[in-house]
């Protein structure tokens, strides 16, 4: 599996799904957020939904627990919780300033492997690209809303 562990930013609708993506394709998951209430509200999220997957048989709870064991939160990007780190997904609010500034961070914290993808739908890619000091590594990823549902990219 290329993407060992994924990072994604924005514990919300799209985050969350996002993120319950991963950790269903048996990804470690770090959620990020500018508040620990978000990421709270975001695991709360993923969690429900896959509790609706297990009561539907469409998951065991042996699975389900998997999932969220491999799930965790933090607020503050590092290079130390960045390390590991295969391939961002940032879902973070439509605002070009916003999302230049988390480009940014991430070129300078993330590994040189590490894939900075935007789930984006408006904003232009080459210019959140132009952001970090690595804009070959920067992709566009829009994922479709709920994004654990559609499956498509």
């Amino acid at each position: 599996m290329f993407c060992k562990k994924v990072m994604v930013i924005g514990a919300g609708t799209m985050g969350s799904g996002i993120a319950q993506v991963f950790l269903t394709k048996g990804c470690d998951v770090i959620l990020n957020d500018i508040k620990q209430e978000f990421i709270d509200g975001g695991v709360k999220k993923i969690d429900k939904s896959l509790t609706k997957l297990v009561s539907k048989e469409k998951m065991t709870q042996a699975d389900k627990d998997a999932c969220m064991g491999k799930l965790t939160g933090i607020v503050e990007i590092t290079e130390e919780n960045m390390k590991d780190v295969d391939l961002v997904v940032e879902a973070a609010i439509e605002n070009m300033k916003i999302k230049a500034e988390i480009f940014r961070n991430l070129g300078e914290k993330c590994p040189a492997h590490t894939i900075l993808a935007s789930n984006t739908s408006s904003l232009p890619i080459t210019e959140i690209a132009a952001a970090t000091n690595r804009p070959d590594k920067v992709i566009g990823m829009h994922f479709f809303n709920p994004a654990p549902v559609m499956k498509l990219i």
